[in-house]
């Protein structure tokens, strides 16, 4: 891969970093080609970079197992910001002097910033002092809500296929959503058992732990953001004319539908083509997703072409609803700031989530409606190894840190989001108005 230039206009630019990201400027978009960009961007020589230092974290990946692959797939790549939401606690900070190797040749690629008497670490400080004194039972709840939902969607598909019942298949659907949804809240995780359960949906968690947990948390809606970056061209958040044009975007709107149920099913036959004519990016665990399709098969004695036209419902139905929940969840709204937008002085990143997000206010009565759709949202970006079921106790440390730095916590229902994430696709005009300049609600 070639280094990156900017080309024919000053459109090529990122509001984050010095340079356009090298992995948009290649085709077909993958998490393999964002890693391949990123390993160009952030000059980490082969090892781990974090703020201007370099690591060489091979030795510790190998002494932690749960991990490793977690670890290795950062390896030539600035990991600043994960390493911080992802280590709560200073212990990992002290440890790092052992593994330091040398500074690193030229500054940092991106310009967030984590000052000690910043925004992010002020509510960290805070919330590392909360987390001693509260209760971790609610993780136990949201393991027996995945258990759940992940039973169901095979006792609904068989009453489904044995009954003929679209109602039925349909909450098999909707159940297979919300595996993918709740074992979100693990991809950010040690390596466990529940990961593997997101690729029933034909997709693989090993991808999206790269596009969601290193790309879209770390870089939320900018060019960095894989999960910004692989829906196009069929959907383009980047409010600029020159990434896509208004009849494009015109019918990006009357397309998401489609998007969103060939989503499952389109993600697996991009790593099956790139398998066949590329390189091999399918793994032994992509065989999970055909689990369903052959327990239909041998538990309800159907044939075998009904139970792969039972699964083609059962999966459509969960992968539009994934897209409808997960791409209308909490960051696509003209009030929401995207790569283009004017931006605040202070890049402290954890302002930079905040500004990036609008939560969803409407379901944080209920655990479940939280763990499957995305709820808690801003917290989870700030924190995301903490499990669900403990979030919600730190909206005391958010809100005071908040009002301390004069942020605003916005938050609206879901059908306001579906509303802003249609607006958003029109949205061709740059918002020349920070953040923080005056109330956006």
């Amino acid at each position: 891969m070639t280094p990156n230039v900017k080309d024919d206009g000053d459109w090529r630019v990122s509001g984050i970093s010095r340079n356009y990201p090298s992995y948009r400027q290649h085709r077909p978009i993958t998490s393999e080609s964002w890693l391949e960009g990123k390993n160009v961007d952030d000059e980490a020589e082969g090892l781990w970079r974090i703020n201007d230092t370099l690591y060489d974290l091979s030795d510790f990946a190998a002494r932690h197992p749960g991990g490793s692959s977690w670890i290795e797939c950062t390896r030539g790549t600035d990991i600043t910001e994960p390493f911080e939401s992802h280590h709560i606690e200073e212990r990992a900070r002290g440890m790092l002097s052992k593994f330091e190797v040398r500074k690193a040749a030229r500054p940092r690629n991106y310009k967030f910033t984590l000052e000690e008497n910043g925004f992010y670490m002020t509510l960290k400080r805070r919330v590392r002092e909360k987390l001693r004194k509260i209760d971790y039972s609610p993780t136990k709840k949201t393991e027996f809500l995945h258990l759940g939902i992940l039973v169901s969607v095979f006792l609904f598909s068989w009453a489904g296929t044995v009954l003929d019942s679209l109602i039925f298949k349909g909450l098999a659907g909707l159940a297979l959503c919300w595996v993918a949804t709740s074992t979100h809240n693990y991809f950010h995780q040690r390596d466990s058992w529940r990961m593997y359960t997101f690729n029933l949906t034909m997709m693989n968690f090993r991808n999206w732990r790269i596009s969601h947990a290193l790309s879209h948390h770390v870089y939320a809606n900018s060019l960095h953001d894989l999960e910004m970056s692989m829906f196009e061209p069929f959907l383009c958040w980047i409010p600029d004319s020159h990434y896509a044009s208004k009849p494009q975007r015109l019918i990006s709107v009357v397309i998401s539908p489609v998007v969103y149920v060939v989503l499952f099913q389109g993600q697996f036959l991009i790593r099956l083509v790139l398998s066949l004519t590329k390189r091999n990016v399918l793994c032994w665990d992509d065989l999970i997703g055909f689990s369903l399709p052959i327990f239909i098969y041998l538990s309800t004695g159907v044939s075998l072409l009904s139970a792969l036209l039972s699964w083609e419902i059962i999966i459509s139905v969960g992968s539009f609803i994934f897209g409808l929940v997960g791409l209308t969840a909490a960051h696509h709204d003209p009030r929401i700031l995207h790569d283009g937008d004017a931006q605040r002085q202070d890049f402290d990143w954890g302002l930079y989530q905040v500004d990036t997000i609008i939560d969803r206010g409407d379901i944080k009565w209920s655990d479940l409606l939280v763990l499957t759709h995305f709820g808690e949202h801003a917290l989870h970006h700030l924190f995301p190894t903490l499990d669900h079921g403990v979030l919600k106790h730190l909206y005391p440390e958010l809100r005071k840190t908040m009002k301390e730095f004069d942020v605003e916590l916005r938050e609206i229902n879901h059908w306001s989001h579906i509303k802003g994430q249609n607006q958003q696709l029109l949205r061709t005009e740059k918002n020349p108005i920070p953040p923080g300049s005056k109330k956006l609600m």
